[in-house]
């Protein structure tokens, strides 16, 4: 097994606090959940919010009912909390009532679960994002050579633990499918008011299509007849369900640099490879650039979020065609990184960008030195 970024949960947990842990379905939250409990020495209540009677008992309100449910137990652990309906209420009351208890709370989709807990437990959690396996967590079971040598595959497959697991590529393939047909759009098609199905796939093919370009929304909603509105609504639920991330663009020169539009990457992938169904090598197909793109973006998210390197991050792109793939800003300095591929000849800063930008840095990542901007 991998050993993931959190590990061990101990270091995050802090009496009368929740622990909310955030991700997409099959990433690994409940196996880090079961690993910690089985060496935790706290005396611990697990449950799911898949349980009728748990949905009922802590969607209630009635104190007496939440404080008899948790009585005599130091921690709490509710998987797929997001099905629990006002489950941060209920939460509030066990840590406010219950002295000295430990709550962990994991839910694969953002927008119903944190609708439900930001606001009663404003100032009572602790919010950790998991992601499918980031370089930095396969580190501790490969070496940097084996990380290389593997790069084809987590272009192609990703890197969800079971994807990684899988001992053929037919399986990998299999699982992919499996989660792209049956897990991506479960939370949002589990709206009410989320009826078609066919055209968030539809979405997600063209944007699969358009990783690393700058997405036209009116375009969109032209090639899937609706109108724009729609359109917005279902990106921004796409994103917040943990399936795309979405980059804009960077600007203080608003005549000379484009910001008007955005760019969407997948969280993984394999997923993206999935939603086409195309899993050919590297050396069969045209989208290299893309996926190479789409792979360092998550893995600097990845990074980012594990490392606690916070930063506001962007693409940059000028009318006259000049472009950076990711700009980030941290600390009031700009860094511009430029992800190539094939590094054929040294790549310089675009034009422009040091004129602008005067004290930003500029970097080139390609497949030789990559690990160096993922790794700690």
């Amino acid at each position: 097994m991998f050993q993931r970024a959190y590990e061990p949960l101990d270091a995050f947990l802090k009496p009368n606090k929740v622990l909310v842990i955030y991700g997409p379905r099959r990433v690994g939250k409940t196996t880090l959940l079961h690993r910690f409990l089985d060496q935790t020495s706290l005396k611990y209540k697990l449950d799911s919010g898949d349980n009728i009677r748990t949905q009922q008992v802590l969607s209630s309100q009635d104190f007496a009912q939440i404080l008899a449910y948790v009585e005599g137990y130091q921690l709490l652990a509710i998987d797929e909390a997001q099905n629990i309906p006002n489950i941060g209420m209920g939460l509030k009351i066990i840590v406010d009532q219950t002295p000295g208890i430990y709550v962990i709370a994991t839910g694969s989709s953002s927008f119903e679960l944190a609708g439900q807990v930001g606001e009663p437990l404003t100032g009572r959690k602790l919010t950790l994002s998991l992601f499918p396996l980031a370089q930095m967590e396969l580190r501790s079971t490969y070496n940097r050579f084996e990380l290389r040598e593997k790069l084809e595959d987590f272009l192609i497959f990703g890197a969800y633990p079971e994807v990684l697991l899988a001992p053929s590529r037919r399986e990998r393939i299999a699982i992919l499918t499996e989660i792209a047909d049956a897990y991506l759009l479960k939370d949002i098609l589990a709206l009410d008011r989320i009826k078609r199905s066919r055209t968030l796939f539809d979405l997600l093919k063209l944007l699969a299509l358009q990783v690393g370009s700058e997405v036209s929304i009116s375009e969109l909603a032209t090639q899937l007849g609706i109108d724009v509105k729609t359109v917005k609504r279902y990106l921004d639920l796409l994103e917040k369900a943990f399936v795309i991330h979405r980059l804009s663009g960077f600007s203080r020169n608003l005549r000379q640099e484009v910001v008007n539009k955005s760019k969407y990457y997948f969280l993984d992938n394999g997923i993206r490879n999935a939603i086409l169904a195309q899993f050919n090598r590297l050396d069969q197909r045209s989208d290299v650039g893309a996926l190479w793109e789409n792979f360092m973006l998550m893995e600097r998210l990845k990074y980012r979020t594990y490392a606690l390197l916070p930063a506001n991050s962007y693409f940059w792109r000028t009318y006259q065609q000049r472009e950076i793939d990711l700009v980030e800003e941290r600390e009031g300095k700009l860094y511009g990184y430029e992800f190539k591929w094939q590094a054929n000849k040294p790549i310089v800063p675009p034009k422009g960008w040091r004129e602008t930008y005067e004290n930003s840095e500029f970097r080139a990542v390609d497949p030789g030195n990559y690990l160096d901007f993922v790794l700690p």
